[in-house]
C-alpha cells in the first residue's frame, strides 16, 4: 500500500537567516574572548583546546551570556579549556558504544524497535561535553548514497517502528534535504514515529522557519522533537516562540539535559530549568549523567551527588516536572534509570 495521504507543502529556502547565522557563528577563541570581555590570561589555553575540538557557537547564543564571567553557565558549555587535554581514567573516545552498534551507512541500532540515523556531522554549536566529539562523521553518515542504503536497512527490518534523526544535528540539514529523507521514510509502513534530537532549536531558534514547520506538520508519522537545554537562561523569548511554532505543527516536545558540574549540578538550577521548559510547552524527559568521553572529565558529577540532587529536585517539583536521571552504558540494551527517594507529588 502507498504511504498515507498528506498535504503538499512548500519547502522553499526563502528564509536564509538561519543559514547565514550558521555561517557567521563564532569559531575562534580570540573573537569569543573579545566579544565577552574574558580574562586574557585564559586565552592561550582556549586556543589550544579549540585545536583539539573546534569551537563553534552562534552569535545569538553568546548574547545570552554574561560579560566577563568565566563561570557563566552558558559559556562553560562552549568555552574551550586546557583541561580538555588531560587524560582521565575511564574516559574514552566512544563512551556510549556507537561503534559496535553501527550497521554501516550511518545507521546505529542499539535498542529494540528504534534505529538512529547519523544524518550529518554538522551542528550549530560545539558543546565541550559532546559525546560524539571524537566521532568519524566522514566515514559514518546517512547522506548521499549512504542515505539510500540507510533507508534500505530500516525498510528491511520490520521490528523498527521509530526512526531517530541525529548527528551532529539533523536541523543543520536544509528543508529540501529533510524533505527528501522524509519522502523515503514515508514509504516504510512499519515506521510509525519520527524523532529528531536537536540542540539547534535552542541555540539557533531562527532555524524553526516556515518550511520546517510545514514539513513537520505534513509528516504521516508522529513527530517527537527532543530538544537539548541545560539551563533556564538558554530559553529566551526567541526560543519560546520557536517552541510554540513546533508545538503548533503537532510535534511532541521533550527536553534532555546533561548534568554538568558548574552548569546545573544543583536542585535549584534544575528546578528553574524544568519550570521554564514547561512554561514554553516542553516536558522534561531525561537528565543524563555525563557520557565519559575523553576531554570531558571536568564536567562530571559523581553518582552520589547526582542522586542527592535528584532527590532534592523531586522534593521541590511535581512528579511530571522531574526528569529521569539516566546513564547510557555501551553494550546495554537500555539506559540505566535512577529512581528518586522523595515521595511522588
Amino acid at each position: 500500500m502507498s504511504a498515507p495521504a498528506r498535504k503538499r507543502v512548500s519547502l522553499s529556502q526563502s528564509a536564509h537567516s538561519w543559514q547565514q547565522a550558521m555561517r557567521e557563528a563564532i569559531t575562534d577563541a580570540d573573537t569569543l574572548f573579545e566579544r565577552l570581555q574574558l580574562p586574557a590570561d585564559q586565552l592561550p589555553g582556549a586556543r589550544r583546546a579549540a585545536r583539539l575540538f573546534p569551537l563553534r557557537v552562534p552569535s545569538g547564543y553568546v548574547d545570552r551570556m554574561a560579560r566577563g564571567d568565566l563561570a557563566d553557565p552558558l559559556l562553560r558549555q562552549v568555552l574551550p579549556l586546557d583541561i580538555e587535554h588531560a587524560v582521565a581514567p575511564g574516559f574514552t573516545a566512544d563512551a556510549v558504544g556507537d561503534g559496535p552498534s553501527d550497521l554501516g551507512d550511518g545507521v546505529l541500532h542499539k535498542y529494540a524497535g528504534r534505529a538512529l540515523l547519523i544524518t550529518t556531522g554538522a551542528c550549530a554549536v560545539h558543546c565541550r561535553y559532546c559525546f560524539r566529539r571524537h566521532f568519524d562523521y566522514a566515514a559514518h553518515h546517512a547522506g548521499g548514497e549512504h542515505g539510500r542504503a540507510a533507508v534500505a536497512h530500516i525498510a528491511a527490518d520490520t521490528s523498527i517502528h521509530e526512526v531517530i534523526l541525529s548527528g551532529g544535528d539533523p536541523l543543520s540539514l536544509s528543508n529540501t534535504r529533510l524533505a527528501a529523507l522524509g519522502r523515503q521514510l514515508d514509504e516504510i509502513r512499519h515506521v510509525e514515529r519520527l524523532r529528531l534530537h536537536t540542540r539547534t532549536a535552542v541555540v539557533l531558534p531562527e532555524r524553526i522557519d516556515d518550511g520546517l514547520v510545514a514539513w513537520i506538520a505534513s509528516r504521516p508519522q508522529r513527530v517527537v522533537l527532543v530538544v537539548h537545554a541545560n539551563h533556564a537562561r538558554e530559553i529566551d523569548d526567541h526560543v519560546a516562540a520557536a517552541m510554540a511554532r513546533l508545538s503548533g505543527a503537532g510535534a511532541v516536545l521533550l527536553n534532555q539535559a546533561v548534568l554538568l558540574r558548574g552548569v546545573n549540578d544543583d536542585a535549584a538550577t534544575l528546578a528553574a530549568l524544568s519550570e521554564r521548559l514547561f512554561s514554553v510547552g516542553v516536558m522534561p524527559y531525561y537528565l543524563h549523567m555525563l557520557d565519559r568521553v575523553a576531554g570531558t572529565a571536568h564536567f562530571e558529577v559523581d553518582a552520589d551527588r547526582a542522586q542527592r540532587v535528584l532527590d532534592e529536585l523531586a522534593a521541590r517539583l511535581p512528579g511530571y516536572l522531574v526528569p529521569r536521571l539516566a546513564r547510557e552504558t555501551a553494550g546495554e540494551g537500555a539506559k540505566q534509570v535512577f529512581g528518586h527517594r522523595a515521595s511522588a507529588n
